[in-house]
């Protein structure tokens, strides 16, 4: 028997599949319930990575990885093959390659600081290595970046979707915390990455979660509105009925009493709703006690609104960024793919409706996690890495970094007035033609809607899903001059940081928003708490 094992490094957590190389069929699936690093976005993996340590930032990487694998149902003596796909900074982070390069924009800024760019084609390494714990000849199949800032997972969306075959204009977006878009006009292809936040994947919202067995995914009209709950093999299913203008449940459906939570697209749909049915105004919920409530205690507060539409406004001002250096007008794009939990769970209308999409695309197409489902092939197919470095290599991307972009930082101020203001669509659209820029249209029409994917991850194989919930690991020290006050445990908005006794701070990874709050530094009344020097236990 010969075992290999694909894997999807994301952002918002780890994705693995067992495969039988003789038959050539999946045997199951484990996902984590969250990233093992502290943060919560791209950012913050690659910020704790460079002041906390590369190693102590890869050693948490593959012992999350370790822990996933063991949970597949295989005997891991037999595996042969590995895989992984995911953005630069993850596959960096899980082959220990350094990542300063992709901290910093521009040659000069990496030549000032003496920073070398690293190689990132596709390869055949040592799985072991690495320090996965297989037997000593397993291989490890990486596929290519297209270039430091495109990532294998960008090349992923592109190639299992069709959008490098499409001749017409079109546009892809793999939908989570960091997502990764492309806009192909003829043979060019303008690239970008919108730093969309948690909020896209159920994160940073007060009952929202991973897309796994008992999220609310969607709610869909029918007279009323109905909760979209994800069943056990991630399929959404009938929950209960609601009429959210009078606050109140009319009907008990197949699904009650096994929502647990809210996924991103849950929130996305939240959104739709609030706004169609009036409930939003001025950035806050006009329900009586300002918030949604939904089945099984699971409700939506105006701060989740608001986060959702932050990210809503990103990538709309990502979308809107891509078509202005493009050239071409709104108009001119009709075809879109989406991709990720958050793309495939979506009502692709509403979502449109909303602004994650562009208001004129009338064709879309629904697809999975196509960086799982790249790294999956990959393993079947070890020949297909020639392939793929030869598509990356043929790839002519114009990469925009928002970061520092004009028209996209024009775009997202209106963004941010439109969302959290209430400022109407008119004044944002005149303020956007002042500045020299087109006008967003409305959306028009109904949309034709492919699904090419039910669920993100296709096929679960024969045993089906598991959720791995002990990942992490705990950073642990000591600070000189720390006179054990925990007002830093007090002030942690996760409770991932707890002071002992004897004043040794612990704090689980999993937990910890990282560089992203750092409060428990901010309020230590002696400034002798520094994060950074914390080590692994």
């Amino acid at each position: 028997m010969e075992y290999g094992i694909s894997l999807d490094l994301g952002t918002s957590g780890f994705r693995a599949h067992a495969v039988d190389l003789n038959t050539k069929k999946i045997l199951s699936t484990s996902i984590t319930e969250c990233h093992p690093l502290p943060g919560a976005n791209i950012m913050d993996h690659l910020t704790f990575s460079i002041r906390v340590g590369q190693d102590v930032a890869h050693n948490i990487v593959v012992d999350t990885v370790n822990k996933l694998i063991k949970t597949l149902g295989i005997d891991l003596k037999d595996v042969v093959r590995m895989s992984i796909c995911g953005n630069p900074i993850q596959l960096s982070l899980a082959q220990n390659i350094p990542v300063e390069d992709l901290a910093f924009a521009g040659e000069n800024a990496k030549r000032v600081r003496g920073i070398k760019e690293q190689k990132r084609d596709a390869g055949v390494f040592s799985a072991v290595a690495c320090g996965f714990d297989v037997p000593d000849k397993t291989e490890l199949y990486v596929p290519p970046a297209i270039r430091h800032e495109i990532g294998a997972d960008a090349l992923a969306m592109m190639y299992k979707s069709g959008f490098l075959d499409q001749k017409e204009n079109c546009l892809v977006t793999d939908y989570g915390t960091n997502a990764e878009m492309a806009l192909k006009v003829g043979d060019d292809i303008y690239t970008g990455s919108a730093a969309a936040g948690p909020a896209m994947e159920g994160q940073s919202i007060e009952c929202g979660m991973l897309a796994a067995p008992g999220a609310i995914s969607d709610l869909e009209y029918d007279f009323q509105w109905i909760c979209k709950v994800l069943d056990d093999d991630l399929i959404p299913r009938n929950g209960d009925r609601f009429d959210f203008s009078l606050g109140v449940m009319s009907e008990e459906g197949p699904m009650h009493g096994k929502a647990v939570g809210i996924t991103g697209t849950g929130v996305i749909a939240a959104v739709a709703v609030a706004k169609e049915s009036d409930l939003w105004k001025k950035g806050k919920l006009t329900t009586e006690d300002g918030k949604m409530h939904l089945q099984d205690g699971v409700f939506i507060t105006s701060n989740d609104i608001s986060e959702a539409m932050k990210a809503i406004g990103a990538m709309r001002a990502g979308h809107f960024t891509l078509l202005e250096h493009a050239g071409i007008k709104f108009g001119d794009l009709k075809t879109m793919y989406m991709c990720g939990a958050s793309g495939t769970y979506v009502d692709a209308v509403k979502g449109r409706d909303v602004g994650l999409l562009p208001p004129t695309c009338d064709n879309i197409f629904q697809y999975g996690n196509t960086s799982l489902a790249l790294s999956t092939d990959l393993l079947m197919n070890p020949e297909l890495l020639d392939e793929l470095q030869e598509t990356a290599n043929s790839i002519r991307a114009n990469h925009i970094m928002f970061a520092g972009d004009k028209i996209f930082e024009q775009i997202y101020v209106q963004e941010l007035a439109y969302c959290e203001e209430g400022m109407s669509m008119s004044k944002y659209n005149d303020n956007n033609v002042a500045a020299g820029l087109q006008a967003l249209p409305k959306p028009i029409g109904h949309p034709k809607v492919t699904r090419v994917s039910m669920r993100d991850i296709a096929d679960l194989g024969e045993r089906g899903l598991y959720i791995l919930h002990d990942l992490g690991t705990n950073l642990v020290g000591k600070m000189e001059g720390c006179t054990g006050c925990k007002k830093c445990e007090h002030e942690c908005p996760e409770n991932a940081l707890t002071v002992s006794k004897d004043k040794t701070i612990t704090v689980k990874t999993k937990n910890c928003l990282g560089t992203a709050c750092y409060r428990c530094q901010y309020v230590c009344p002696e400034k002798v708490m520094q994060f950074d020097s914390l080590r692994l236990s």
